[in-house]
């Protein structure tokens, strides 16, 4: 089977070990989370009981695990992979087995989202070591998507897409945004997620509120209803779109600005190609934005990485000079939030050879229900 199409393949230990020695490290400590997932399939849970792969930059890399956890690291990609699991029981001293076996380290790289309760530990067992976040390794290498990943992207776009497509028959006045919440969240386990990751359903002025969420507000006839959902697919790959609808007729001054908003994002989407810096995508929607007299109610980025993470490298935004690279994949979701009511479009964008594919493709114009 092509390496293309495998989404945790086995050489991918091997190029992060490489890309540790590159980085002048001594070894690298991923405990349970989006980073030891990409580096060996193994979505471990994230206990007190310490899970940890080590990868030295030379030697052999191991994960530890605790005995109770044995068979569910075998049991997922981990268990395909030359890697030797090393298990360790209640009474046993786990920091001080990974102290052994990787020795005297001058410098140790953490998962960016390690417990400080292991961070601790880790900084005790190697008092001598420098620490490093794991992300100056593995950042390089899980920004740039393999076809597998942008595979599992698409499918769940596509999930996510079906969501949307059903909206429209829950915003009805009368319902409150917790009720049209919980439909939604339904629908993304029904649509083939195994976890809601979040849904926002800001409806009147909730919907100037970005992150929102959901309340108790009652939906009223004339309310314009900002809708960001996303979740998290068996793959470990992760959806996110936001559409704005409108509940009857929309407020007199919301059509103009939604239609700003609308070419903004168009704009941004048809600007991504190879070699354009990840800023000038901002500066495209937000120069759109703001000549209309908007600028000041855009009030965060263009966009996100996602992946295994919602939310991760490459940043859409201001100061970020990096060049997009064919396989990079992350939001264009320009905003605009006057006050009374608010609005944002959001899709999932893949810069490819020459341009860009969308992983969104539920309409874009302004939805009225």
């Amino acid at each position: 089977m092509s390496t293309d199409t495998v989404l945790y393949p086995s050489e991918r230990l091997v190029r992060v070990a490489e890309a540790v020695l590159a980085k002048g490290l001594d070894v690298l400590l991923l405990t349970p989370g989006p980073d030891l997932r990409y580096v060996t399939g193994y979505d471990a849970k994230q206990l007190e009981r310490l899970t940890c792969l080590a990868v030295p930059a030379k030697g052999k890399p191991f994960l530890l695990v605790p005995q109770l956890e044995l068979r569910a690291a075998q049991a997922s990609p981990a268990g395909a992979l030359d890697l030797e699991i090393v298990t360790w029981g209640e009474t046993g001293q786990p920091f001080g087995m990974i102290a052994s076996a990787v020795g005297d380290p001058r410098s140790v790289a953490l998962s960016d989202r390690m417990w400080a309760l292991h961070v601790l530990q880790f900084r005790s067992a190697f008092p001598g070591a420098e620490q490093h976040l794991a992300s100056t390794v593995l950042s390089p290498l899980r920004i740039r998507k393999s076809p597998a990943e942008i595979g599992a992207l698409k499918a769940a776009g596509e999930a996510i897409d079906r969501v949307h497509a059903n909206v429209p028959g829950w915003l009805r006045p009368g319902l409150s945004e917790r009720q049209v919440g919980a439909k939604i969240a339904e629908a993304i386990l029904a649509e083939g997620h195994v976890q809601v990751d979040f849904v926002i359903v800001g409806s009147g002025p909730n919907a100037a509120s970005p992150h929102h969420e959901v309340s108790d507000r009652v939906i009223e006839d004339g309310d314009v209803v900002v809708v960001d959902i996303g979740g998290t697919m068996p793959s470990g790959y992760c959806s996110d779109c936001t559409r704005t609808y409108v509940v009857g007729q929309p407020p007199a001054d919301f059509a103009k600005y939604y239609d700003v908003l609308y070419d903004a994002q168009e704009a941004a989407t048809t600007s991504v190609r190879p070699g354009v810096t990840a800023e000038s995508v901002d500066r495209t929607a937000r120069g759109i934005i703001t000549d209309a007299g908007y600028g000041e109610w855009f009030i965060h980025r263009t966009g996100h990485g996602i992946g295994l993470e919602s939310h991760e490298d490459p940043y859409i935004v201001e100061g970020n000079t990096i060049p997009l690279e064919p396989g990079m994949a992350f939001s264009i979701e320009p905003g605009i939030y006057p006050g009374p009511h608010g609005a944002r479009i959001e899709d999932i964008v893949v810069c490819t050879e020459d341009g860009y594919q969308r992983m969104n493709n539920a309409r874009r114009d302004l939805v009225i229900v």
